[in-house]
């Protein structure tokens, strides 16, 4: 649960430190890509179980993004999504929020508690 909240905090400092109308920085990559992406653009999904293209990545055991290093794509270990919305009323505000869920659970054979943290923020476009 420890990791799963550090990775959902590290994709939300690197979410709010975007530019606040950018849609082409691509997060999904690392080093994050210029073009390719959508930035702090409106969607997403923050349930692991809907993932939205663009609005997601993986990460093997050891942190790093899937498809990094010896990790394949479809050997990751934890899963970030992420949805940016406006809150309702609101003109110059956009709520970020980012799941981190581990893909195995704990316990006997992997069928346990599965770990699961979300943070949410509010970002102004003052920044």
């Amino acid at each position: 649960a420890a990791r799963t909240t550090e990775y959902a905090q590290d994709k939300l400092e690197q979410l709010i430190a975007l530019p606040y109308n950018d849609t082409q920085i691509n997060t999904t990559v690392f080093p994050a890509a210029a073009t390719g992406g959508t930035g702090m653009a409106v969607g997403g999904s923050s349930d692991p179980a809907a993932p939205a293209n663009g609005y997601v990545d993986y990460l093997c055991l050891d942190g790093n993004l899937a498809g990094t290093g010896g990790c394949t794509a479809g050997n990751w270990y934890y899963i970030r999504v992420w949805q940016i919305s406006l809150p309702a009323g609101t003109t110059d505000l956009k709520q970020i929020t980012v799941t981190a869920k581990v893909r195995y659970g704990v316990g006997s054979r992997g069928i346990g508690k599965v770990a699961e943290s979300t943070v949410t923020i509010l970002r102004t476009n003052s920044l």
